[in-house]
């Protein structure tokens, strides 16, 4: 009795220790999960043993067998409200599962002994066989708790050994006789089960060991991340309040406000001072960057016009595309085109879209904006007639810090998170956004929303949706804009 006490101290002892709930707690899923595959291999014994045996002892001991994984489907159901994080109930629930495995393990090895003393020649195939399935099926699933497993096996040994020994003690046949080498075939078939049953739990250790490796390094990653995006926070904040000063004070000089500015200094402020709002870009988009990746952005939705979206987002690039010679028309939709938006990121999104159109347009060139609508959506179009987009490039094109033109010498600056940007915030308005493109003729970028219409009630913060009809309609659109 003291040994019994010291071995259950030694197992509750075991079980306090850290990360010994998520055994418990598999072994629970997995009894459950299983069940009815367990009781359908124990039925089907049952029927078969009953057609050559007795049938009325054959269904009464599997009919305790069933009582058994009743038994296991209580305790799965109580345990289920168990967090893992308190000793007492999982003790219980521990103590539970000994008092069940040690009732199910002698039920299965009486129905299965029952069958054995019943076959009185030709061997004992048929219920080894059964009672190899059963000890197999523990090796697999109860590999998750050492103690639990071998209290079954145990047991399952103990019906090996007496079913080993029945004709042995019947017939006391001589050494030479078949009943020895089934006898020792048993003994082989044991030890079989002890290997295997060792590899498993070895197996799922090792398992539970890579969960715990690839967790604290998830943990690490996430800590890292969270210090860049602090660091990326406090460092752009910080450089904005003596970035707006001096790119103030530059402007201040260049217009003259400070006194005649020399010709020969002229050029040298006015590139101190593009670069200056340059690097004032850069900050906005990393700023803009951590916050969408952080979940700060609150998204304002209301009832937008995608034409007024349009013109407004055009009328603030008015200047520049002038400055860069080229022209940008609107084929606004004549129908209602009203959908739901946060207004102000809209704009960045249409800014975002134009700018990139108009950097890679050259002078003399056309930039055509259109609205289109469908049934259910409504699309906005800015086209290009541009160098082009190799195909491959998607990943760069919608990419963090990347372009098309990688290279030291490209035509073209930026932070190369412009369209990132714009992807992340047409995606949070449940939208879609995507291109179509040819070397030298131009590109195509089409973002498509879903339709406000009286017969539609929106929500505040619509969620993310994708139906076949939906891309079907969006794929037929890029093409015909292609």
């Amino acid at each position: 009795m003291k040994d019994l006490n010291a071995s259950w101290a030694a197992w509750m002892n075991w079980f306090n220790s850290d990360g010994r709930e998520k055994p418990i707690k598999d072994y629970l899923v997995l009894a459950n999960q299983l069940v009815w595959q367990r009781q359908a291999s124990f039925f089907a014994a049952a029927v078969l043993a009953a057609l050559y045996f007795d049938p009325i002892s054959t269904f009464a001991t599997y009919g305790v067998v069933v009582l058994t994984e009743m038994l296991d489907m209580i305790l799965g159901r109580k345990s289920k409200a168990w967090d893992g994080q308190d000793p007492v109930v999982g003790r219980q629930i521990l103590k539970s599962i000994v008092l069940n495995t040690t009732i199910s393990a002698m039920a299965i090895s009486v129905f299965i002994i029952n069958i054995a003393v019943q076959q009185t020649s030709g061997g004992h195939f048929t219920p080894l066989f059964f009672l190899f399935s059963a000890s197999l099926f523990a090796a697999m699933y109860n590999s998750q708790m050492i103690g639990i497993l071998l209290l079954r096996l145990s047991i399952y040994g103990f019906a090996f050994l007496y079913i080993a020994f029945l004709d042995v003690v019947r017939y006391s046949p001589p050494l030479s006789s078949y009943i020895w080498l089934e006898f020792f075939t048993i003994i082989f078939v044991l030890y079989f089960i002890i290997d295997i049953s060792v590899k498993f739990y070895f197996s799922y250790h090792n398992q539970l060991n890579q969960m715990k490796l690839i967790k604290e390094e998830n943990e690490r990653t996430k800590a890292a991340l969270e210090i860049k995006s602090q660091f990326l926070s406090t460092v752009s904040h910080e450089l904005r309040t003596p970035l707006t000063s001096i790119i103030g004070g530059l402007d201040l000089v260049n217009n003259g406000v400070l006194g005649e500015v020399p010709e020969y200094l002229k050029p040298i402020i006015g590139i101190s001072a593009k670069n200056g709002h340059r690097l004032a870009n850069l900050i906005d988009d990393l700023l803009d960057l951590q916050k969408i990746e952080a979940g700060e952005i609150a998204f304002h939705f209301k009832p937008l016009d995608a034409n007024d979206v349009v013109n407004e987002a055009v009328e603030s690039t008015t200047g520049y595309a002038e400055k860069l010679g080229i022209k940008v028309m609107t084929v606004p939709c004549v129908e209602d085109c009203r959908f739901m938006g946060d207004h102000g990121r809209l704009i960045q999104v249409m800014n975002n879209l134009l700018s990139n159109a108009l950097k890679f347009s050259g002078q003399g060139g056309t930039v055509k904006v259109r609205v289109e609508t469908s049934d259910a959506h409504i699309r906005i179009l800015v086209q290009d007639e541009g160098v082009g987009i190799p195909k491959g490039a998607k990943d760069r094109v919608f990419g963090k810090f990347s372009q098309v033109d990688s290279s030291d010498v490209r035509k073209v600056g930026g932070t190369g998170l412009g369209l990132n940007i714009t992807k992340q915030i047409v995606e949070r308005h449940s939208g879609t956004i995507d291109y179509v493109s040819e070397l030298g003729v131009g590109s195509t970028f089409c973002i498509e929303f879903d339709r406000l219409t009286d017969k539609i009630k929106r929500s505040s913060r619509p969620e993310m949706v994708a139906d076949v009809a939906r891309r079907n309609t969006f794929n037929q659109t890029m093409a015909r804009s292609s």
